[in-house]
């Protein structure tokens, strides 16, 4: 299936020891680029993470948030950093010393509530129970970020295969048209020579016709409508296929663009400009909407 890159998922999950919650949200992105967000003393289990999404998407900005509540204080440990509690408590008495009229005695409270001093941190024998359940969240996450990506993707092929078909039906317009320019330039050689001649009733055929042939092969767009009804079935089938199918598409509609060009340049004539016209916009509406797809 063909999935936008662009959604949201929301997973939980709980046991007797902590609550877990994951959120995926991501938007447009040429790469894969995972940003997470989560308490430091879980940090261990960023990459594993990481991993874990890289499993399921291919392309797109992603930002994953993680929140975690102990239900336990048996999976935690509280550790002392006494250097920077010394460093502290050293700062404050040099402080009283430089600045008189400063009073009060630094207890152990006011220690103790400075940053870094106390930390609680997860118990390493923990490591693995903790990485569980953050595995068990994302995935849940991932399944329901996966199914709104999915829905937006298949509105997102639907529009493209629809204009794909119009822009097939414009070709095969351009294509019945084609024939014609021969003959329209031939009689317009014929007016033309009998205007500048004024009566003269013996019109050079032979010429008129070379001119017609040799405007003829330039303006022969056969190869160009073939060409981009080529990449119209392989639009369709890249679609069919799904999976990560942004980039392949990107490449695609730049050579179908290139075909709508060659087609306006060569066949000089203003009926067959119009379509052009047409099967150019409708290729850059579908070039939009690529941007949007994994």
């Amino acid at each position: 299936m063909v999935k936008s890159m662009t959604g949201f998922g929301r997973g939980e999950y709980t046991d007797e020891k902590r609550s877990v919650v994951c959120e995926i949200r991501s938007v447009n992105h040429r790469f894969c680029e995972i940003n997470v967000k989560m308490p430091r003393r879980y940090q261990f289990a960023e990459e594993k993470l990481k991993s874990r999404i890289k499993e399921s998407i291919s392309r797109g900005k992603i930002e994953l948030s993680v929140m975690c509540d102990e239900l336990s204080m048996d999976t935690q440990k509280i550790r002392l950093n006494k250097d920077a509690a010394q460093a502290y408590f050293d700062s404050l008495n040099e402080l009283k010393q430089q600045i008189p009229g400063i009073v009060g005695e630094i207890d152990i409270h006011f220690i103790a509530g400075m940053p870094e001093v106390l930390r609680v941190i997860p118990d390493t024998d923990e490591e693995e129970s903790i990485l569980a359940a953050l595995t068990s969240a994302l995935d849940v996450a991932i399944a329901n970020y996966d199914r709104m990506r999915t829905t937006e993707g298949e509105k997102l092929a639907e529009d493209i295969r629809a204009r794909g078909k119009l822009i097939e039906d414009t070709v095969s317009i351009v294509e019945q048209r084609a024939p014609q320019l021969e003959k329209e330039y031939a009689d317009k050689i014929r007016a033309r020579i009998n205007e500048l001649l004024e009566g003269v009733t013996e019109i050079p055929e032979d010429r008129v016709m070379l001119e017609a042939a040799v405007f003829a092969d330039k303006a022969n767009i056969t190869e160009e409508i073939v060409r981009l009804r080529s990449h119209c079935a392989q639009l369709r089938s890249i679609l069919d296929k799904g999976g990560p199918v942004g980039k392949n598409l990107d490449f695609l509609v730049q050579e179908m663009n290139r075909e709508s060009n060659t087609i306006g340049s060569k066949a000089n004539d203003i009926s067959i400009t119009d379509k052009v016209l047409i099967l150019k916009a409708e290729i850059e509406k579908i070039r939009e909407q690529i941007q949007n797809l994994e």
